[in-house]
């Protein structure tokens, strides 16, 4: 790559932890103003709101250069065959710096409308300068899109290099010229889905896919492509998204200290050594370090060393046993603070205080349904048959190394549930309570340490929302259709009973898990979803424990599966292998699914019960 691209590298890494850093302090020092003064700093939540957007465009480039922005996978850009391999690799990147050219344009676009009517965010800062970010993000991804190209097969020499920097160059200017000149012109739509799905195929990162199928919609009713950034924009400057990066700040925080090992010796402790009680206690560890961390394949690479020679030490068969760590690793999507359970409550404008409660019931329901009917706790099969009864002297010990870990949901749902806090600011106070306790007490953690996680947590995050502010653009342009209403009056002709549309809706969500990536599912199908479970008479907080329970199963289905190719490359398994390993569990967690949908006062006793 040339030397300017790996300095703009190092640079949107900087400008992503930075605006990372300025959402995480700004929070803080405005609760620490408000009861000594009795004011805060003025349009603090404005700025780290547009901070946001700073951190979606940057971490975006961050997570390209990590090779972390995600697509479908395992699709002809993963071909045995070398040329085909090669030919997808190309259409994929070349087709993603095309859209990344037309998106940088709409973005400019949207940009002058800006110019027109300028307005300051905070302290005589006018909003351009933050709106800015689109247009640069989006070309700089384009460029990184084209010289991929030329990185599919060592350049061989000097000229081959310069024609590739060209190519690099030429694709996203021909993206951007292209959506110059037809802005506001109506195209068909039908050679861009096929190209769309071709490329999808091929490998293209999710976000191209969502970004070029909402801009072929616009175009092909003649509207403004600036819609798209417009849709893009409005979601990363949403008051509660900050959350979601400090929420996941905080978890992995606690995912590069020994806070994993830790909280393995106090539920082993609690349940016991035994069989039975190393599957409960992996089963409960796994569910809380998700919901802690933010995400699956992080509590599969943080704890699958630790916990399965646990089981396998217990009498637990290694398949048997790598099954149950890829499977519950998916529960934790139910408890707070998990991201998913926050970007629903943002989508569905629920409370994010009420989903937080909503959660805990149908959670342990799930881990109960995956223990007890996915055959986690029967004794055929074992190799050693070692029952142990809990120690409770050792929990006692456990618990007190742990005590800080333990705390940390207490702080997030504690500060937020008692209105101490709006949500932003509750995941401000648990990253920070992460810092302080990881490295005051355990001394485990460092500023050196902080660098990184805040560069990780930008990786993570950027790529999250790019997903979502595209899959927003086709959100709006389907709602503006009327398709919503329209999925409403089809569905109820032709499914009447609301119990047997619940039924159909886990069947239907099972299948969308398998094939979407869990934050573009959350965004494109809550708005179409929803009023149609509303139109039932069923409860919003329920439908999103619904929609949430079922999804989570697309972690452990190919082929967005991304539990089996995290567990695939941890416990150096097949892919098919592990497939099969968990198919249990998938059975067991649907069934799991289908109780909470008939039963919903499940996820609405605790929220009633709470005043909320």
């Amino acid at each position: 790559m040339p030397v300017f691209l790996r300095r703009l590298g190092a640079f949107d890494a900087v400008l992503a932890g930075c605006a990372l850093a300025v959402m995480l302090l700004l929070p803080l020092v405005e609760m620490l103003l408000r009861p000594l003064f009795g004011v805060g700093i003025a349009n603090a939540p404005v700025f780290v709101q547009h901070a946001g957007l700073l951190l979606a465009m940057f971490g975006a480039l961050v997570a390209e250069r990590g090779g972390h922005l995600t697509s479908l996978g395992a699709g002809l850009g993963d071909s045995s065959d070398r040329r085909l391999r090669r030919l997808a690799q190309w259409l994929a990147h070349g087709s993603s710096a095309l859209i990344c050219g037309m998106l940088a344009e709409a973005s400019r676009t949207f940009v002058a409308a800006e110019l027109d009517a300028p307005r300051d965010i905070a302290y005589g800062i006018a909003g351009a300068w933050f709106v800015a970010a689109m247009p640069l993000g989006f070309a700089l991804l384009g460029l990184r899109f084209g010289w991929r190209i030329l990185a599919v097969e060592a350049p061989s020499t000097v000229i081959v290099r310069w024609a590739g920097a060209a190519l690099a160059l030429a694709l996203p200017l021909c993206g951007g010229l292209l959506a110059s000149y037809f802005d506001g012109a109506t195209l068909p739509l039908w050679p861009f889905a096929v190209w769309l799905l071709l490329i999808l195929l091929c490998g293209a990162p999710v976000f191209a896919v969502l970004g070029g199928l909402a801009l072929a919609l616009f175009w092909s009713e003649g509207q403004p492509l600036a819609a798209v950034p417009l849709s893009h924009y409005q979601i990363t400057v949403n008051p509660s998204l900050p959350a979601l990066p400090l929420f996941t700040l905080a978890g992995l925080i606690f995912a590069r200290t020994g806070a994993a090992t830790r909280l393995g010796s106090l539920f082993t402790a609690l349940f016991g050594g035994g069989a039975r009680g190393t599957a409960i206690a992996g089963a409960v560890l796994c569910s809380f370090f998700t919901a802690l961390t933010g995400g699956s394949g992080v509590t599969i690479l943080a704890l699958g060393g630790l916990l399965l020679p646990l089981l396998t030490q217990a009498g637990f068969p290694e398949r048997r046993g790598i099954g149950l760590v890829t499977s519950a690793s998916a529960l934790g999507v139910l408890l707070a603070p998990s991201v998913p359970l926050i970007m629903y409550a943002i989508i569905a404008r629920v409370p994010i205080n009420t989903m937080f409660l909503a959660g805990v019931l149908p959670a342990l329901v799930m881990i109960f349904f995956l223990l007890v009917v996915g055959g986690f706790l029967r004794r055929d099969g074992l190799t050693v048959d070692r029952a142990a009864k809990p120690d409770f002297r050792l929990a006692g010990q456990a618990a007190w190394a742990a005590k800080w870990e333990i705390l940390a949901p207490v702080v997030a749902i504690g500060s937020l549930a008692g209105g101490l806090a709006t949500p932003t600011e509750s995941a401000a106070l648990t990253a920070a309570y992460a810092v302080l306790t990881q490295t005051v007490f355990h001394r485990e953690f460092g500023l050196r340490g902080m660098r990184g996680v805040l560069v990780g947590c930008a990786e993570v995050i950027g790529g999250i929302m790019l997903i979502l502010g595209m899959a927003l653009g086709l959100t709006n342009y389907l709602v503006d259709a009327g398709i919503p209403d329209a999925a409403i009056d089809w569905v109820q002709s032709v499914l009447p009973n609301k119990w047997v549309f619940l039924i159909a809706l886990n069947v239907f969500l099972l299948i969308a898990g398998a094939l979407m990536e869990i934050y573009a599912a959350i965004v494109v199908l809550v708005p179409l979803l929803l009023p149609v479970a509303l139109a039932y008479g069923i409860d919003p907080v329920h439908f999103g424990i619904i929609f949430l329970a079922n999804i989570e199963m697309g972690f452990l289905c190919p082929p967005a599966g991304m539990n089996l190719y995290f567990s695939s490359a941890m416990f150096d398994k097949p892919i098919s292998l592990v497939a099969r390993a968990v198919l249990p569990a998938v059975m067991a967690i649907f069934l799991g699914s289908l109780t909470i949908s008939l039963w919903p006062g499940l996820a609405t006793w605790l929220p009633k019960m709470a005043g909320f």
